[in-house]
């Protein structure tokens, strides 16, 4: 697929200095409400392959060759990942962005349309939004909201502007003791009339440091998870959940160059990926 690439943002790195913006990835990480554990499972090892001697390029194998593969199990929502458009739904067909019912369009091996083969490599102008510096705290309450007037502040402080087409990340101070979930706060995040400020602007996406980027419970009855439906669903933004932005926070880097690459994996709701912001 070949994308336009801002030549304003690559001209963003001066220092040339790259921060990985990844959660990693290990058996028993936290994880949001609902999704399956993650596991690596040994698959294939060189004591299997010997003993069972079932590999026929083995078969003459003096040296002792041999190798190990592992089994992934897992979903695409697990640690620093995006979503796709087809992740949430809404309405009485359970449809996701662009009116795909998924009474119609939701097949055995996942969605037909929207998914993540669908989503786009980003290389786009970065700009991280420290709240919890904005307000001169270390990190967010559990449950606390993201406001218009927490993000102006943020951006008042840093001396920055979203624009078109840039990638909005959201530090809550979520990931400021990662992985100690008794030391992580809970549902900090976006709220509604935040994320619509940041839509307004013409972001390409919005990422944050939390498990759903939105602030929980969402403040709206009736309405569980409305940034994901204002962002996701009636609008196409692709939301980048659990984005480690403590290093960034820590060197006052706020705009930078942002490279996140979604694997094109046909019928999944999201990819894991490895974002990089190079400044």
């Amino acid at each position: 697929m070949s994308l336009p690439v801002s030549l304003e943002a690559l001209a963003l790195p001066r220092r040339g200095v790259m921060y990985d913006l990844s959660s990693g990835w290990w058996p028993g990480m936290p994880l949001a409400e609902g999704h399956p554990p993650f596991q690596v499972l040994t698959y294939r090892s060189p004591a299997g392959q010997r003993n069972q001697g079932d590999v026929s390029f083995l078969q003459d194998n003096p040296l002792n060759f041999g190798w190990v593969s592992e089994l992934l199990m897992c979903t695409m929502h697990t640690g620093t990942h995006i979503d796709a458009l087809a992740h949430t739904t809404c309405g009485p067909d359970a449809a996701w962005h662009g009116g795909h019912s998924s009474h119609t369009e939701l097949g055995d091996f996942g969605p037909m349309s929207k998914d993540a083969s669908e989503l786009p490599p980003m290389v786009a102008r970065g700009v991280s939004l420290d709240i919890p510096g904005a307000l001169g705290v270390e990190q967010l309450e559990s449950g606390q909201p993201v406001g218009v007037e927490q993000l102006e502040a943020a951006c008042a402080r840093q001396r920055v502007e979203i624009r078109r087409g840039d990638v909005a990340l959201i530090r809550t101070g979520t990931m400021l003791h990662w992985p100690d979930v008794e030391r992580m706060p809970v549902g900090a995040g976006l709220d509604h009339d935040g994320a619509l400020w940041l839509a307004e602007r013409g972001i390409a996406a919005v990422g944050g440091d939390t498990a759903v980027v939105e602030a929980q419970p969402s403040g709206r009855r009736g309405d569980p998870q409305p940034v994901h439906r204002a962002l996701i669903f009636e609008r196409g933004i692709p939301i980048v959940e659990w984005v480690s932005q403590e290093e960034l926070a820590r060197d006052g880097v706020s705009e930078f160059l942002f490279v996140c690459l979604p694997l094109s994996i046909k019928g999944a709701t999201g990819s894991l990926v490895r974002p990089l912001a190079i400044a």
